[in-house]
């Protein structure tokens, strides 16, 4: 049910710095405001009321997609149907462009930003485990200044991060893959589109193709825990390593070991742990075969 959207005084800042300087003055009594799919629907079906909202899209140079110093640069306001049909991040790094598509819909994605979705700290954040297997960092500034936070330690528990109540996310910093790295998201939810995530999971692999070796696994996992996780026992069972259906296999079912899934009205844990193993088995053998290496 919509309730009547509660009164609160709006800021509109100039810059990261004014805005920082605004969360600093309101401490603990302001929100800020990048899209606004999360925000809005707090407010207006779940009752939340903040005595003032920070309204960070005015800011200049805080939306774009660039490739710079061997990484692509994304920044924090670019809202995620940008991110989807990149040509730059389709052809650099089309694992994100995958990810950022399963959210929503086309109008949601159009409102919705990279960095509400990250920021929201939701362990169903559908663009987090892409940007986990990426080796993503995030810039972050505060009245210190400005600072890179390797995201796998960004997230902190369901709706918290390192940010607290006075820092904001101003970039994503995704490293170039070497060559022969290819990457897949799937997502399980109880709809087709439009949904929450009851298990999300991403792949990515660096094959030597000439002995058909695995140089480098990645595998990260959203829903089935406090937060976003890089299952890093599975990804040793490839890592350095000839690949079989065996390994596979292996490597499914040690990544279901490493959640922590809850139990709602989406799904049981135990269907969590499931969906982790079948879409890592899945994963795997769909991109050693894609790079055109034979399962043995």
């Amino acid at each position: 049910m919509f309730r009547k959207m509660p009164k609160f005084e709006y800021f509109r800042p100039g810059s990261f710095e004014e805005a920082i300087r605004i969360l600093s003055e309101h401490k603990g009594q302001i929100r800020p405001l990048a899209g606004g799919t999360d925000l809005f629907i707090d407010m207006k079906v779940k009752g939340a009321s903040w005595k003032n909202v920070l309204d960070l899209k005015g800011i200049p140079d805080s939306e774009f997609i660039r490739e710079t110093h061997g990484r692509i640069e994304i920044g924090s306001l670019t809202n995620l149907r940008s991110v989807e049909i990149s040509p730059l991040i389709k052809k650099k790094i089309p694992l994100l462009a995958a990810a950022a598509g399963t959210i929503g819909s086309v109008q949601i994605r159009n409102q919705g930003t990279i960095g509400g979705n990250l920021c929201n700290a939701a362990p169903s954040a559908d663009t987090a485990p892409a940007l986990l297997c990426l080796g993503a960092k995030a810039e972050v500034i505060d009245e210190s200044g400005i600072s890179e936070i390797p995201l796998e330690t960004f997230f902190l528990g369901p709706g918290r991060t390192v940010l607290g109540e006075t820092a904001l996310l101003k970039k994503i910093l995704i490293p170039l893959p070497p060559p022969n790295t290819a990457g897949v998201y799937f997502k399980e939810s109880p709809r087709r589109a439009m949904d929450l995530a009851v298990a999300g999971v991403s792949c990515l692999l660096t094959l030597d193709l000439t002995g058909g070796k695995c140089v480098d696994c990645r595998i990260a996992l959203g829903a089935v825990a406090p937060t976003p996780i890089r299952a890093r026992k599975a990804e040793s069972v490839l890592t350095g390593g000839e690949i079989t259906e065996e390994i596979i296999a292996a490597a499914g079912e040690t990544a279901g070991k490493e959640t922590s899934p809850i139990s709602d009205v989406r799904g049981s844990a135990e269907f969590r742990r499931e969906m982790v193993r079948v879409f890592v088995r899945k994963g795997l053998g769909e991109l050693y075969t894609g790079m055109g290496v034979n399962l043995v």
